[in-house]
């Protein structure tokens, strides 16, 4: 079963990073980027894919962990 979480928050991180590149407006033109301001980017945009990943993965576990109790409390109240 986890196993299955991993593909799909795989999958989804996947088209996530996709999906942003292919609706960019054209930028305007700008002056080259310096050596700083690529470094710069690189480590900011590392950290929010770490950060998205992790929270992609974490959810989903969760998700995927308590989605049986959660249907089991439900079907507890609606017996009655």
């Amino acid at each position: 079963m986890l196993k299955k979480a991993g593909i799909v928050a795989g999958a989804a991180a996947g088209l996530m990073m996709l999906g942003g590149t292919a609706f960019a407006a054209p930028a305007a033109h700008t002056p080259d980027p310096t050596f700083g301001d690529a470094y710069a980017t690189f480590i900011e945009g590392g950290g929010a894919l770490g950060y998205g990943a992790a929270s992609l993965v974490a959810g989903a576990y969760t998700g995927i962990a308590t989605t049986p109790a959660l249907v089991l409390h439900s079907l507890e109240h609606h017996s009655h």
